[in-house]
């Protein structure tokens, strides 16, 4: 009789945990350096840096922007490093760690690699390494193995080293990815795909998977075609036990669900209100000064390290955010008073329970139960930054304007229903105010810029004429003189305009 499947949540978390066991195994008496998108994934789902120095790590550091202290930690006696690296030993990496090989001090490094170096596989790199290293160094490359993917939850799990793989926009009359084939993308985008194709390659072994693949868009034709015709894929569908349909989405084709505001997702509206966790893509950070007895001020926030939403190892944070993840607002919210009413009771905290709806202040009075009592925090530290986010997400100005993004996104669906586009254009024109003229509750220039991405995706084919091109053209007078007129243009504007400093 053959034996039962694993649910697929429990399949997930063993492939999570399986990449990173080799690690584990080498970490002993080692410094260990990962890149940021490796220490992503660990931190979802290895168990963030405490399990590499509870196998035995003498430090973990940070490649390659801190690769010269990363550099000097070696040469402070650690004869031994474990780098782990998310795509291929190129670039800035493969340079970071030629410098810490270069101090001379460790004489024997393992290489976990995402993929083959420029120039060769792991035989040819591990000469290079052995070269870096100097006379008598000792060189290990481990064999691919499943990829690091960030669990997310149960059902979502992210790859870190991706997250910037965007399909290229056709240029004015040329042709898309898929009439010209892989062959003819740019060189970086080209190795992304095949990074993309070795990982999918990788999870699917490791689940036992044999897949039959859809794709919607351009690239996303080119990577299932690739799949299809990857030598190790096609060894795996011979034998592989388990089916599987996967579909690949092009992600320019949901840019309306990109910046689109969705409304009754606590979950959501923590990752986008609160600020990111430095290096990290989908983590935030959580202000941990209301569990402590000092004032909050900038001084003191500075000194104390921000919580985050990452709990592999506690199983009622763990309940609570996917929570988060899978029920609406309120109910997700009243999810996280009971957490919280619970523990309370487990450390015999005089709490008082009330019913009805849940406000911040409330959640906020029964944190303040647990300050101070180092073995209550101790106990509940995962659930108390879930709580903490909460209160704080709750509390935030940008919420408040979340609301109010839905309801405008709504109206505009309406609007685009009944009206042309240049009316409704329109409407927006005298929304757009320069800095000097804004309150806090008017839309910023990044905020038109959103909300025009989602007009124009879900507005369908244009009808273009000279109604039209007028009321463009006044809109993007209105947004120049609003974006001239910013006396601390954001990163976003930045970016967009290409200007670190705008002058004007």
């Amino acid at each position: 009789m053959a034996a039962p499947v694993p649910e697929p949540q429990l399949q997930l978390r063993r492939v999570c945990r399986q990449a990173w066991e080799p690690v584990l195994a080498r970490a002993r008496r080692a410094v260990v350096f990962l890149d940021a998108a490796s220490a992503e994934a660990l931190h979802w789902g290895g168990g963030g840096a405490g399990e590499l120095l509870a196998a035995g790590a003498l430090a973990v550091r940070a490649l390659p922007a801190e690769a010269a202290a990363a550099a000097a930690a070696a040469a402070e006696g650690a004869a031994r490093a474990v780098f782990v690296v998310s795509g291929a030993l190129r670039g800035g990496t493969a340079a970071a760690v030629r410098g810490v090989l270069g101090q001379g001090a460790v004489r024997h490094c393992v290489l976990v690699s995402g993929g083959e170096a420029e120039g060769g596989g792991p035989a040819e790199l591990e000469e290079t390494l052995r070269r870096w290293m100097g006379e008598g160094g000792r060189a290990e490359v481990l064999p691919r193995g499943p990829p690091l993917l960030a669990p997310v939850s149960a059902e979502l799990c992210l790859l870190p080293a991706l997250a910037a793989l965007l399909p290229p926009l056709p240029g004015p009359g040329g042709p898309g990815p898929a009439e010209v084939g892989p062959a003819a993308l740019p060189a970086e985008l080209r190795a992304a795909v095949r990074a993309l194709v070795g990982d999918l390659d990788a999870l699917f072994t490791a689940l036992g998977l044999r897949e039959e693949s859809f794709a919607v868009g351009a690239l996303s034709r080119v990577v299932a075609a690739e799949l299809a015709s990857y030598a190790p894929a096609r060894n795996r569908r011979r034998t592989a036990a388990n089916k599987a349909s996967v579909v690949f989405v092009d992600r320019t084709l949901d840019l309306a669900g990109a910046v689109g505001h969705h409304g009754d997702n606590l979950a959501e509206k923590i990752l986008s209100v609160l600020p990111k966790l430095p290096g990290h893509r989908t983590d935030v950070m959580v202000n941990m000064v209301e569990l402590t007895a000092l004032q909050s001020t900038d001084e003191t926030c500075s000194i104390i390290a921000p919580g985050c939403l990452a709990q592999p190892n506690d199983p009622a944070a763990k309940a609570l955010w996917e929570s988060f993840m899978n029920l609406k607002q309120k109910e997700a919210v009243m999810e996280a008073r009971r957490h919280l009413v619970e523990a309370a009771s487990r450390e015999n905290l005089p709490i008082k329970m009330s019913m009805g709806r849940v406000t911040p202040e409330q959640l906020s009075s029964y944190i303040q139960l647990f300050r101070n009592n180092l073995k209550a925090l101790e106990n509940h530290c995962g659930l108390l930054q879930l709580v903490l986010a909460t209160v704080q997400t709750l509390k935030h100005p940008q919420t408040s304007k979340w609301d109010n993004f839905l309801a405008f996104e709504r109206l505009l669906l309406q609007t685009i229903g009944e009206s042309e586009m240049p009316s409704v254009l329109n409407q927006l024109l005298p929304m757009i105010k320069s800095y000097n003229e804004r309150t806090k509750d008017d839309y910023t220039c990044e905020d038109f810029l959103v909300l025009l991405v989602y007009m124009y995706s879900v507005v369908g084919e244009i009808r273009s004429g000279k109604e039209l091109e007028a009321a463009e053209e006044e809109v993007k007078k209105a947004l120049v003189k609003a974006i001239c007129g910013e006396p601390e243009p954001s990163p976003l504007l930045q970016k967009i305009t290409g200007k670190s400093l705008l002058v004007w």
